[in-house]
């Protein structure tokens, strides 16, 4: 199937889903077009041969799609510029040491407790899979996604103080995390010789590379950025710098995520404040917003007819139930002890935890970095509950934590 092809129907079904959505459901957006996206590939599913070919064409579809490849290589870059672009660099100065702590600390330790749970849990259903595979799950299941739940906080009127901590910890922790999940990669397939120097050498030159990479980057954009004054030239630029720096961050085996969040916050904040007009400044944040809505759109539409691609059992199902408790409360520990140790040298918002643990969505990454392992015999069993992990997260979580905030809210005004 030829690309155009593939863009098309992508983006008329995410354009079809989002007046339905906004017409009729009237959910939040992104989780809207997924619910859809996942009940069209259930019906095609449960139709079968009487579907009139429509699953054959949706599973040629998604064949065609290198889901992993397209996400982590492609529109991620463009979501993570077009996050990092509204964050407030103050702001987010205020909370680094929360924000650090819950990217690295945070990502880690959730990293090394879900994948020895998820060993036990699937050892107890018989399903006794080696300690690194589970390791990886740990990894690829740790990062949040906050697309799906800034809007809704953003309506009940959540602190901006927690709305940076989750913004700030999501924009890292999506880097951190597939960091570490290259690491327990190149570790399962033998690709590196495995010493503590090794693994610390190679997580320094992806993440600290990342950083300074992104410096450069970011400056030789704002410093082009500042010497002109034309937005189609100045929108241009900032294209080149996501696409480009991304790609070329690829090639030096940094990481690219990270490279990007911090061009990302250097355009956003000296940039927009010390090389803009008014009027380039406006056209582009609408241009950003444009773009991060679009490929929201497509991904979470992505994401609802992947289901079509994927093999379950009842078994996965069973272990992909079971670990989702699980996985709240390895997140509660994640986030409390970091805030716990926190308390100490400052206030956090009323029932910060929970909300943040609550809050803490998995989405795309999960699924993209998922696709990325390697053909074996455990991939399958990683790749539906990981599946039916993301799609709990984002319908049940998603729809529910703005009345967790607001219940927050009235507990303290009482």
């Amino acid at each position: 199937m030829k690309l155009f092809n593939i863009l098309a129907i992508l983006i008329t079904l995410s354009a079809g889903f989002s007046y339905l959505n906004h017409r009729f459901m009237r959910l939040p957006n992104t989780i809207g077009l997924m619910i859809m996206a996942l009940l069209v590939s259930l019906g095609l599913a449960l139709l079968g041969p009487f579907s009139f070919g429509l699953k054959a064409e949706a599973q040629r579809l998604l064949a065609n799609i290198d889901f992993d490849e397209t996400l982590l290589h492609g529109m991620l870059s463009f979501l993570l510029f077009a996050g990092a672009l509204h964050v407030n660099l103050a702001d987010l100065a205020k909370q680094k040491w929360i924000i650090g702590m819950l990217a690295t600390i945070g990502v880690l330790g959730s990293t090394f407790s879900i994948g020895y749970i998820s060993r036990w849990v699937l050892g107890i259903l018989g399903m006794e899979i080696p300690l690194i595979d589970c390791l990886l799950f740990g990894a690829l299941i740790s990062p949040t996604d906050p697309i799906a739940v800034l809007g809704i906080l953003k309506k009940v009127g959540v602190p901006e103080s927690l709305e940076t901590k989750i913004t700030g910890e999501s924009l890292f922790n999506d880097g951190v995390a597939v960091v570490i999940f290259l690491i327990f990669l190149e570790i399962a397939t033998g690709a590196r010789e495995v010493t503590t120097a090794s693994v610390m050498g190679l997580f320094a030159k992806e993440a600290l590379g990342g950083v300074g990479f992104g410096l450069i980057i970011g400056w030789i954009a704002y410093w082009m950025l500042k010497s002109i004054d034309d937005y189609q030239v100045e929108v241009l630029i900032t294209l080149a710098l996501v696409a480009g720096g991304f790609a070329l961050a690829d090639e030096l085996h940094i990481s690219g995520p990270i490279a990007i969040v911090v061009a990302g916050l250097l355009i956003g904040n000296h940039g927009r404040l010390l090389a803009m007009s008014d009027q380039v400044r406006d056209h582009l944040d609408k241009f950003w917003e444009l773009i991060d809505e679009v490929l929201n759109g497509v991904l979470f539409v992505l994401i609802g007819l992947e289901v079509l691609a994927l093999t379950f059992s009842r078994e996965y199902f069973i272990a992909g139930v079971l670990l989702i408790p699980l996985l709240l409360v390895t997140r509660f520990i994640s986030v409390g002890g970091p805030v716990l140790i926190m308390r100490r040298f400052r206030k956090f918002s009323p029932k910060v935890v929970t909300i943040l643990t609550w809050g803490g969505l998995r989405g795309g990454i999960s699924v993209a970095l998922a696709l990325s392992l390697p053909p074996g015999k455990n991939r399958e069993l990683i790749l539906a509950i990981t599946y039916i992990i993301v799609v709990f997260s984002i319908i049940v979580q998603g729809l529910t934590i703005g009345k967790l905030v607001r219940r927050s809210q009235q507990h303290e005004k009482a």
